[in-house]
This record gives C-alpha cells, sequence and structure tokens, in this order.
C-alpha cells in the first residue's frame, strides 16, 4: 500500500469497518458470563448489540445451548437465519473453522476436517464471506499471552493452556483452492485470515495463476504463536506487500487489540474487537465486553475525525458480491502489477484504457 501526502488525512480515507467477534470460541460462559452469549436469543441479540454500537461485520461462531462450542451446521442455519431477520445489513462472516474448541476436556484444540469445512458453502441463508487461512500453520494462540491475560479462565489451567498450545491449522494448497471455488460458486466472500507476509505471497500466487479471482479482502492476524507478533516492523512490513486495490484489517490478542486499531484507525486501515480477542480493560481493573469495546473504537475514530461506515457503505468498502473472470481482471482490481507476458522484459506494466 502507498501513503503519500494526505494519506493520513480523514477526509482522504475510507470510512472505518468494524468487524466483532463477540462469540469467544476459546472461553468457556464461565470464564465471562457476563457476555459470552449461550443460548440461541441471546447469541441473536449480542449480533443485534454490536450493530447498534457501531460494528458492521460479524464474526460468527456458534453455542450449543450447554456453552460449548457448536461443530454443527444446522446450528449455525438458525443463528445466521436468526440474525438476518434482525439486522438483514449486517455483513455476516463465518469463522472458517467452525468452532476449535476441543471436542472433551483433555482433548487438543483443533479445527475441524477438509470436507467438514467445505460444507461452510453450503450454509443457508449463505453468510456473506467465510475466513480462510493459508499455509497450514501452528496456531498456539497461548504463546504470546501472560499470566494476566487468563488467570481465573479455562486457559489458565494446564489442560486449558494444553489444549490451545497445541492447535494447528490444516490448510494446504488443493484444500485451499477447492475451498475458495466452492465459495465463488455460493455467493460467499473469501476473507483472508493471514499470519504473515509469506502467506500472502501465496495468496498473490495463487491470483496470478487464476485459481483465486476474488478481491483481496483480508485480517493481518497479530497474535504470535506461529503468527506474526504485534510490532511496528512486522506490520510495516505487511501493509507494504498490500496491493492498492486490498482492503486491509488488523487483528491481535488482549492487551495488543486497542493499540493495534488504533494504528488502523490513524492509517486508514479497519478494526477487529470483541471477546474473542480479548476481555479485559487496558488497566486490566476489571473485564470488557465486546459492545464496550465497539463503543471504545467509534469514540476513538470520531476523536481522530474517521467516520465509522454504514453497513451499506461497508458492503461497498469490501465489494460484497464481486468476483472476477480471470487472473488478468483480478491482478488489475486487487492493484498488483500485471502477470509478465511471454518474452516481456522489466517489471510488467500495463496502461489504462
Amino acid at each position: 500500500m502507498n501513503f503519500f501526502d494526505g494519506s493520513l488525512f480523514p477526509e482522504n480515507q475510507q470510512k472505518l469497518v468494524i468487524t466483532a467477534a463477540p462469540y469467544g470460541p476459546e472461553w468457556m460462559p464461565a470464564d465471562f458470563p457476563e457476555d459470552i452469549p449461550v443460548s440461541m436469543e441471546e447469541q441473536i441479540q449480542k449480533a443485534v448489540d454490536c450493530y447498534n454500537a457501531g460494528a458492521t461485520v460479524l464474526h460468527v461462531h456458534c453455542r450449543e445451548d450447554d456453552g460449548h462450542g457448536s461443530k454443527r451446521l444446522s446450528r449455525f442455519n438458525e443463528l445466521l437465519a436468526g440474525i438476518r431477520a434482525r439486522v438483514p445489513e449486517m455483513i455476516l462472516q463465518v469463522g472458517g473453522s467452525i468452532s476449535f474448541a476441543p471436542e472433551s476436556d483433555g482433548d487438543v484444540a483443533k479445527w475441524l476436517s477438509d470436507d467438514t469445512r467445505h460444507m461452510l458453502a453450503d450454509l443457508e441463508p449463505a453468510p456473506d464471506q467465510v475466513t480462510i487461512a493459508i499455509n497450514t500453520n501452528q496456531m498456539n494462540v497461548i504463546e504470546q499471552m501472560c499470566d494476566a491475560d487468563i488467570r481465573g479462565t479455562t486457559l489458565g489451567t494446564p489442560e486449558g493452556r494444553r489444549a490451545y498450545s497445541e492447535m494447528t491449522i490444516p490448510a494446504g494448497p488443493t484444500w485451499v483452492e477447492e475451498h475458495i471455488r466452492r465459495l465463488s460458486a455460493k455467493g460467499i466472500q473469501t476473507h483472508f485470515q493471514l499470519a504473515n507476509i509469506t502467506q500472502l505471497e501465496t495468496v498473490e500466487r495463487m491470483m496470478r495463476r487464476g485459481v483465486c479471482n476474488v478481491p483481496l479482502i483480508l485480517t493481518w492476524v497479530a497474535i504470535g504463536g506461529g503468527f506474526d507478533q504485534p510490532n511496528i516492523y512486522n506490520l510495516a512490513n505487511f501493509v507494504r506487500g498490500c496491493p492498492d486495490g486490498s482492503v486491509l484489517t488488523l487483528e491481535s490478542s488482549m492487551l495488543n487489540v486497542l493499540p493495534i486499531n488504533m494504528m488502523a484507525i490513524a492509517m486508514g486501515l479497519h478494526v477487529r474487537c470483541g471477546n474473542e480477542d480479548n476481555i479485559w480493560t487496558q488497566r486490566r481493573d476489571r473485564k470488557m465486553g465486546s459492545v464496550e469495546q465497539i463503543e471504545q473504537l467509534v469514540r476513538i475514530s470520531n476523536e481522530f475525525g474517521r467516520d465509522i461506515a454504514s453497513c451499506q457503505e461497508a458492503r461497498e468498502i469490501y465489494r460484497i458480491g464481486e468476483f472476477y473472470k480471470n487472473a488478468d481482471e483480478t491482478l488489475a482490481k486487487n492493484g498488483f502489477a500485471p502477470n509478465r507476458q511471454p518474452g516481456e522484459r522489466g517489471v510488467p506494466f500495463r496502461m489504462a484504457g
């Protein structure tokens, strides 16, 4: 992405898209009973509350009535239908893991099988987006957390630490290409959740081969444990690698969330918050729910002079419903240099028109 004179002026930036992640699949309800919804009505109402607070994208996981993370797609269908009925404009983004919570006590957290995750393309009603990981990767969400982050929660127990420190993401190239093809065929946008710049480079190569003809709507997930550490050097390197036509959201965990989001607001990027990412105030003097986190970002963005996107504006920014016919169009729309033609020397460049 290029930053030239005026790039930090709010009148030159896109309105802010706020993604809410209020379903916290790594927590059990007892970890934060005031904020983690359990019943179906509570889960639907949480979406409404996030929407009313200013969020325009909802990152969706689902729970069973006993509080455990649901791995049943029929349960997701029920939740999606309930949310659509109450806040039809909101962008619904289903988490591509479905649920990574351990099956039972003592089990390791794990993503569901390739075939099961492919079935996300058949959800009804269809979500607007499904998140996707690129390249099989470690996802040790505990690694960069400190004791104060998880003290008194299920993640702070020996069983919880073991379960989430050993988690990996299966996302090999054959599965990824097929998953994107299935989602696109159903009109569902792929939202890329990327751990580092090497995964971004893989996405670019896929686009150059014509097997990923979609907008580059992505999130930099800086949570450590196989993902980037949230620091300014990693962020700058990743942002520099993103083409000008991409749409980038920043995500981190625990007390890193707010400062990373403040950087995103200042730079004209987009933000994510909610109890899946953090449950504390910056002083750790109390827990902070998803709605309060959204309200905090709205207030800070207003101080920066940057307006909050409406749902319709967020859909336009995210290019929901837009797909491309081939590699040439995909590269052009996303702001990448064109593919090199046979015999072409130097940096490929095409004049407009």
